[in-house]
């Protein structure tokens, strides 16, 4: 009886055993179908180089946009208690209007350098666009106005100038060195207004240029073609679904732009301080002659 368990549990013993070397075996030699490997090669080879499709052009070099920079804060919502500049928060504004833009002019003639947007890494809008230029250039007024708020702002613009214009736009000039006008002058469009600096929050010498309808920040690419330096049509519809998207703005065509623009200028430089330099020389000479005059005589 004894010796009949025995033999049971061992035939028990081996039975499992070979089921689990049965087991093993089957899933050493186990193997995908022909079928299914061929397929995975085929995806494999259709994949690309990635690395093609995100390379970005070499002429956005040339526009150095400083997308990193933290925008200004906002002077038409921050410190209105103060009475700088927001007028309009309490206003009724259209959801469309068409504003005439056809008496205009270019506040300065340099490239964006940044442009009109959202900047993710400060979550803050970048309300304006940045516009290249050097300390001491001359700002102008973009339309006819009278000149609002002329001002300083440490923590953004620096100095400021608002211009309400004629045509119910207000334009917001920062980071400027000194200002051409004072409150309450009344400007045509190209009148110098100010000149150009690097106030307040700036990392280098530029103008920060905003198109505003009571209020709404417009973007400027909306009404100006910086690259062909005009606007892009005689008027511009201001809506409140699309007032932040630009006309045919267009980078390469920025570059280019900004390409010819900073060859013209070191060329104009050059040939002003060669000028200079040959009124120095002549200078000189009239002097020397001069001297050896006045030695003979005595």
């Amino acid at each position: 009886m004894q010796f009949s368990k025995i033999a049971k549990r061992l035939t028990t013993t081996l039975t499992i055993a070979t089921a689990a070397i049965l087991g093993m075996s089957a899933q050493t030699t186990y193997r995908l179908p022909g079928q299914h490997t061929q397929q995975q090669g085929q995806l494999l080879a259709r994949q690309g180089n990635l690395t093609h499709s995100i390379a970005v052009p070499i002429n956005i070099d040339y526009l150095n946009f400083s997308t990193e920079d933290e925008p200004e804060i906002d002077i038409y919502t921050e410190g209105w208690n103060s009475g700088r500049v927001n007028c309009y928060n309490l206003a009724n504004t259209p959801q469309q209007a068409v504003i005439d833009v056809s008496r205009y002019h270019m506040p300065h003639p340099g490239p964006i350098s940044s442009p009109y947007g959202y900047r993710p890494r400060f979550r803050r809008m970048h309300k304006g666009v940045d516009i290249s230029l050097h300390i001491g250039d001359t700002v102008r007024a973009a339309f006819d106005g009278r000149v609002r708020i002329t001002n300083y702002e440490a923590r953004g613009y620096g100095n400021y100038v608002v211009v309400r214009h004629t045509n119910d736009l207000e334009t917001v000039y920062g980071h400027l060195s000194k200002f051409l006008v004072k409150n309450g002058d009344f400007v045509k469009a190209g009148t110098p207004i100010a000149l150009g600096g690097n106030t307040g929050r700036s990392t280098g010498p530029h103008l920060h240029f905003e198109t505003r309808y009571m209020g709404y920040a417009i973007n400027p690419a909306a009404i100006f073609d910086f690259p062909n330096q005009t606007t892009h049509t005689d008027t511009y519809t201001f809506n409140k679904n699309t007032y932040q998207n630009a006309r045919n703005f267009d980078p390469q065509a920025n570059a280019q732009y900004a390409q010819a623009y900073y060859s013209k200028r070191a060329t104009n430089k050059a040939y002003s301080s060669s000028k200079s330099k040959s009124k120095k020389v002549a200078s000189k000479s009239k002097k020397s002659k001069r001297s050896k005059s006045k030695k003979r005589r005595r």
